[in-house]
């Protein structure tokens, strides 16, 4: 199903910045200080001293008899902020056999009851979202602007699920046959499963367990391991709504984990977000054994820029959108194709881009943080570095840079790479960092080629002020998510989110 989002560039002088809209927002009561110290992660010199991340099985928070722990780690300082375990399979069993055990009667419970539930939670995720937001930036790395719209995102699903009724009607038709009616019903699967990226700790849970739960499913939820506070705080804050004992349940770990998920027979359906090679992965083996799967995989989203674009305007949405989060964002525009070329835009774009200040992300005025691992600063800067090998001009570089007070952080700088081709590896690869590459074609058709023929389909944008070439590109367009100048076209949650061709495999989108 495509979606299409259509907006108005800014005149030119007026304000044209990406904001981040948030609700009113409430202050951490202390025991939810408390619960962050136990359950979450707080700041700790070293990893003997760190804390733990607690398992959630039958509605408990534990400790996991594991000899296998990960670090957690600020990305923007490196210090141990917690540690995570590797769960054993015991553990794990226990988990799917509390969701299974709790099935039953859950699945009794009214849509009603289901959906208080989710009504109450939705008031608690807002009355904790510094505190979620506050963890987010210390675990991901993430501005606190955008941790909070993380959260908020999020909570957008919460508030969808709090009438989720109408979803689960099924149909009816009198007289299909002499004294004969037909009618169907939707009934809960059973236990569900949900792989959690880094990228979006908070986001991407609330993507998956309100709904799942309020249609009467139980479930486990994997977060991921480079990140797994702001979910086990959502699952705590979801057992305070009134969720009862083992419909929600929180596992850690890493491939294990993974594939006992893919392969347990108690699990009927799976959703994941992340990498192309994980999701391909994910989508085989567990539909191999007879799941459901959503499998939201890897982008390369366009922005293709008209003529007739409004350069301040244009070149300011490009920056938010390709650099906000620090690029590492499955909706990023991280490739710009400009229709009869970049003159105009260039000096406008590598002027915005290099405004954005880099720092970790609790402090004041940041706008790009860092990414999540050293690994991953290495791969980004392997990419801009193989741009320049392989014939492209980095306008903008941001590799080396060097924050004041944060020298062991994982931070690359806003980057801007023009002269690219679709053979170069910067095009090729997903960067999932704060680099924007730019294209040139001569005509629109040339544009849509370009984009129809990349193997990613999840979002694209057109920047223009001719009705005809976004309709032409609307309709011309293999990509699920347009946008008609709006650079990240992610649809509120009473839509699917619908990514195409080698961004998603599965049954159903989100």
């Amino acid at each position: 199903m495509l979606r299409l989002f259509s907006g108005l560039i800014p005149q030119a002088g007026r304000a044209a910045a990406v904001q981040v809209v948030t609700s009113e927002l409430r202050v951490t009561t202390a025991s939810n200080a408390l619960y962050i110290r136990q359950y979450a992660s707080q700041p700790a010199p070293s990893p003997a001293e760190a804390g733990t991340t607690k398992m959630l099985i039958n509605g408990e928070f534990r400790e996991s008899e594991t000899s296998e722990w990960l670090d957690i780690r600020n990305p923007a300082t490196q210090e141990v902020v917690s540690r995570m375990p590797i769960i054993t399979n015991s553990e794990f069993e226990e988990a799917v056999q509390a969701a299974k055990g709790a099935f039953p009667a859950w699945k009794r419970t009214p849509v009603p009851h289901r959906q208080r539930v989710m009504l109450k939670f939705q008031q608690l995720i807002r009355e904790n979202m510094d505190a979620l937001a506050a963890n987010i930036t210390q675990e991901q790395g993430k501005t606190v602007a955008d941790a909070k719209g993380d959260v908020f995102r999020g909570l957008e699903v919460v508030e969808y699920s709090c009438n989720l009724a109408p979803d689960l009607m099924g149909e009816y038709v009198e007289g299909v046959s002499q004294g004969m009616d037909t009618y169907s019903i939707k009934q809960p699967l059973g236990v569900c499963a949900g792989i959690c990226p880094f990228n979006f700790p908070a986001m991407i849970p609330l993507w998956m367990f309100p709904v799942a739960v309020t249609a009467g499913n139980t479930f486990v939820l994997k977060p991921s391991e480079k990140d797994p506070g702001a979910a086990v705080m959502l699952a705590d804050l979801a057992q305070q709504a009134g969720l009862p004992k083992g419909v929600l349940n929180v596992v850690h770990g890493t491939r294990d984990v993974v594939n006992n998920m893919l392969d347990h027979p108690d699990i009927k359906a799976v959703s994941f977000v992340g990498s192309n090679a994980a999701g391909r992965y994910i989508s085989e083996r567990a539909s191999a054994n007879g799941k459901r799967v959503q499998a939201n995989k890897g982008a390369k989203n366009h922005a293709v820029i008209m003529p007739d674009a409004n350069p301040e305007a244009t070149a300011a949405a490009l920056v938010g959108a390709s650099m906000g989060a620090a690029g590492q964002r499955c909706m990023a525009i991280s490739a710009a194709v400009f229709v009869g070329g970049i003159g105009k835009y260039k000096d406008a774009l590598i002027s915005k881009a290099k405004a954005l200040k880099v720092s970790a992300g609790h402090e004041p005025g940041c706008d790009v943080g860092p990414v999540i691992s050293p690994e991953a600063k290495k791969r980004v800067e392997d990419l801009i570095h193989s741009a320049t090998q392989q014939g492209a001009q980095c306008d903008l570089d941001g590799r080396g840079i060097k924050v004041k007070d944060y020298e062991q952080g994982n931070f690359v700088g806003p980057t801007v790479i023009t002269g690219v081709k679709p053979e170069m590896d910067c095009y090729k690869e997903e960067i999932f960092g704060p680099v924007l590459v730019c294209m040139e074609t001569e005509t629109l058709d040339d544009a849509i080629a370009l984009v129809n023929s990349n193997p990613h389909g999840n979002g694209t944008a057109i920047f223009t002020k001719s009705g005809p070439a976004a309709r032409k590109y609307q309709h011309e367009i293999e990509v699920g998510m347009v946008g008609v100048n709006v650079p990240i076209p992610v649809p509120l949650p009473f839509f699917s989110f619908t990514g195409w061709r080698g961004s998603f495999d599965g049954d159903l989108h989100m």
